[in-house]
């Protein structure tokens, strides 16, 4: 898919092109949908309810290593997931990062074992934030979300990707 991203058709409707104008519309249509951000809804069962958070998914190397980099802010109920393919012991650092988060780590089975407040660094050496145990799935919300929505350690949470 990250080729469709690249795309880039010069001709045009009337050109000697032997390629044919439907096949063009489907890879331009096939592009947008690939080139555009995944998103997640993570909604995180507490003991007073549900709250459910909206996040960018961060699940390449490069998504994960940008991360928040560079963001002045993030709307009240947003954040980033990132997600691993296998569970992972990496730390989360805050270099270039302008706001103040939180972060919450969870399991394959969804138990949130790890939630940590973190603070932006702008000169190094940035502090590390670990996990207490592996996770595949990490989210980062403004600092505070998740004590303001009760989120604690021992909740659950669900991923749902969403496409558009």
């Amino acid at each position: 898919m990250e080729a469709l991203c690249r795309l880039s058709y010069s001709g045009g409707v009337g050109d000697d092109s032997n390629v044919p104008i439907r096949i063009i519309a489907i890879a331009v249509l096939l592009s947008a949908v690939a080139c555009s951000p995944s998103v997640a809804s993570v909604r995180m069962s507490t003991e007073t309810g549900d709250v459910v958070a909206h996040a960018e998914v961060a699940d390449s190397d490069e998504e994960r290593a940008r991360g928040l980099m560079g963001r002045a802010e993030l709307g009240s109920g947003d954040g980033m997931l990132f997600v691993y393919e296998e569970a992972s012991t990496g730390t989360f650092w805050m270099r270039d990062t302008l706001i103040p988060l939180s972060i919450a780590f969870w399991d394959e089975d969804g138990s949130v074992h790890t939630i940590l407040e973190m603070e932006p660094c702008e000169q190094e050496p940035c502090p590390s934030y670990a996990a207490a145990e592996p996770f595949v799935y990490a989210l980062e919300m403004n600092a505070g979300w998740f004590d303001r929505n009760g989120v604690e350690v021992g909740d659950h949470a669900d991923v749902e990707l969403l496409t558009y």
